[in-house]
């Protein structure tokens, strides 16, 4: 009778770790950078109902025409809608999300700050699908929003600790070519790249507090900023 030679694993911490016939094997990947698909977006259920005030505009270079004057808006309704459309990855959705978002942005002037409470779970749940293009692409919206308004990335410090974890999560993250999102609109993006260079405009534009906040969330962090003595 023969016998099975196959080799048997087990895992740490237990008895079959201390026999002979037995090789003890790591723990199973945690999955904390597996990409997590989005659900379906408010978004995405306006933009196919045509309830929303853009259509896109086909070519070699894709844009957006706005049905109505952008100023008249209502940004208490529209810019957080925008934002919820980062975490598409689908076209058309995901020009039309990134695009009007900042489009909103460069028009919004004093309206921006009141509504920034609403735009930090649709800018969370885009970092937290861990895609690379998704996170790109809102890291890059994160800081135009910062820099629309003098008070605005004041307003985002006390919600650092729901979107800066990802920052820390991946700020050391090899970046594999698919770490580099390309679009027809700009250069070629790195996450490893953008993630130091949001944290510093956070700190920059976000007050006397920033520092610490952003220290909370990334142990690793150091302040961009010089004091003096």
């Amino acid at each position: 009778m023969s016998r099975d030679t196959s080799e048997l694993t087990t895992t740490g911490f237990t008895v079959k770790a201390a026999m002979k016939n037995y090789r003890v094997v790591g723990p199973p990947p945690t999955g904390a950078f597996q990409e997590r698909p989005a659900k379906p977006t408010t978004f995405r259920k306006f933009y196919d109902r045509g309830d929303l005030p853009i259509y896109l505009v086909h070519g070699t270079r894709p844009t957006i025409t706005w049905k109505v004057d952008i100023e008249t808006l209502d940004y208490n309704h529209y810019l957080p809608l925008f934002f919820d459309g980062l975490s598409e990855t689908a076209h058309p959705y995901a020009f039309l999300a990134r695009q009007g978002a900042e489009d909103l942005l460069d028009h919004g002037g004093d309206k921006i700050l009141p509504v920034i409470p609403q735009l930090i779970i649709p800018i969370r749940n885009a970092l937290n699908t861990r895609n690379h293009q998704v996170m790109c692409t809102t890291m890059k919206v994160l800081q135009h929003l910062v820099r629309s308004g003098d008070k605005v990335g004041e307003a985002l410090v006390p919600y650092f600790r729901q979107i800066l974890h990802i920052f820390d999560l991946f700020k050391d993250k090899k970046t594999k070519p698919s770490g580099v999102v390309r679009s027809h609109l700009q250069k070629p993006e790195n996450i490893r790249e953008l993630i130091p260079e949001t944290l510093e405009l956070l700190e920059r534009t976000g007050g006397n507090d920033a520092f610490v906040h952003i220290k909370i969330m990334v142990p690793t962090y150091q302040s961009c900023v010089a004091y003096s003595p």
